[in-house]
């Protein structure tokens, strides 16, 4: 049976949060990241809030089911930018709407077959927001992926709760008229 790639907005992607947790924690258990169930409970309780933001978005992969795969995010309005930036982001990102893209997780089991590919592609593709921006671990493998995918440092954030981020911008296709 192939991988099945579900779209899902806010009123859909509620029956996926246990699972959704589950892969998280599986994940972000792995180095760099060694997170446990502190922040395991922080991601969980902070899921009902990002589907309610605007432009949430969640694409799912399943196989034979389970949750293999998830990527998820939102619309971050003109004028925002990650909290604890260390600097201001260029205007050309600060003064329009950017999809942030707050999860991206693959089972460790999985990786290595296109599906992180395909969740990301479905993600952004025809997004109304001209620049997509994520946060990631600089010592985490999915830097590199990200730099390869042509994703640029436009900034470093300092969460209390966790490593030093860097800040990354695509620049994405306008979407159809």
């Amino acid at each position: 049976m192939a991988v099945t790639y579900t779209a899902h907005t806010r009123s859909t992607a509620a029956p996926l949060f246990r699972a959704l947790v589950d892969l998280y924690t599986v994940v972000y258990a792995e180095p760099p990241y060694g997170e446990g169930p502190e922040q395991v409970a922080r991601f969980a309780d902070g899921l009902p809030d990002e589907a309610h933001r605007p432009g949430f978005t969640l694409i799912s992969a399943s196989k034979d089911g389970d949750l293999i795969g998830a990527a998820y995010g939102w619309t971050m309005p003109a004028g925002r930018w990650w909290g604890r930036a260390e600097t201001e982001p260029p205007d050309y990102l600060r003064d329009v709407d950017k999809f942030a893209v707050m999860e991206w997780l693959v089972h460790p089991t999985r990786r290595g077959e296109g599906i992180g590919a395909e969740l990301m592609r479905r993600l952004l593709d025809d997004r109304p927001e001209p620049w997509a921006t994520l946060a990631s671990n600089p010592l985490a493998p999915a830097r590199r992926m990200y730099a390869r995918a042509g994703w640029k440092e436009v900034g470093r954030s300092a969460l209390p709760w966790g490593p030093p981020m860097d800040l990354l911008a695509l620049d994405l296709p306008a979407a159809p008229v």
